[in-house]
């Protein structure tokens, strides 16, 4: 497992400050339904248009943290993902994973920071590439690097930039991923807890979670999968 470039050096990067807070009502298919402070910022390092979502009561959250060692608010960084989020694609199981972590958050407060990184970095037109070359038989990884580009390319150093921006050094995350983990250590925000997500499994997608498992040691319990 690589730590980026960017995870690296991105503890000597200057403070973001948050830019506006919107109260958001949010509604999914399902009919679950919650309200959101949804923030945006300036100074981000790679001048992307990134959010975070305050979920429940997470000024609580953030109060416990700073003020009684608490292990942090419940943080979810979640790469945006057009076709799995928005259009319900069964390739990836990125649409029932933030559904599931805005309930999740909401129940006990804290963030889902909303990162513009399609493709794991690579961009959507790129994905859709990386798409037809799966159909030929490579896996979500190979078929990155297949386009000469890296298996991921995402960097979580706005992520933090954002955290510290809310005051949030501390927490509690919300990922199977572990390079989420080890980067947003690396770059001064302490992972207290590590709470994997459901295991959204289906026809479709069941070769792209393997890889995932396989590839990059996510902690998605799949049967006859071992990472």
């Amino acid at each position: 497992m690589t730590v980026s470039i960017g995870a690296a050096t991105g503890l000597n990067a200057p403070p973001a400050q948050i830019r506006t807070r919107v109260t958001v009502p949010l509604r999914f298919p399902d009919g679950y339904a919650t309200t959101a402070d949804v923030f945006t910022f300036t100074g981000l390092v790679d001048g992307l248009e990134h959010l975070a979502l305050g979920l429940g009561d997470w000024r609580a959250a953030v109060t416990a943290a700073r003020t009684t060692d608490g292990p942090g608010p419940l943080v979810r960084p979640h790469s945006e993902c057009l076709t799995g989020d928005v259009f319900g694609s069964q390739r990836c199981d990125c649409g029932p994973q933030l559904r599931e972590a805005v309930e999740r958050i909401a129940e006990v407060g804290g963030f889902l920071l909303y990162l513009r990184q399609e493709g794991r970095g690579i961009g959507l037109y790129a994905k859709l590439d990386a798409y037809a070359l799966q159909d030929t038989g490579l896996d979500t990884y190979e078929a990155n690097v297949a386009l000469g580009r890296g298996e991921d390319e995402r960097d979580y150093t706005a992520a933090a930039q954002m955290l510290r921006a809310l005051d949030v050094d501390r927490i509690r995350l919300l990922s199977n991923n572990p390079d989420k983990a080890v980067q947003l250590d690396a770059l001064g925000v302490q992972v207290t807890d590590r709470i994997r997500t459901g295991v959204h499994l289906s026809e479709a997608n069941a070769r792209y979670l393997s890889a995932k498992v396989i590839h990059t040691h996510h902690t998605i319990a799949l049967p006859g999968v071992a990472a």
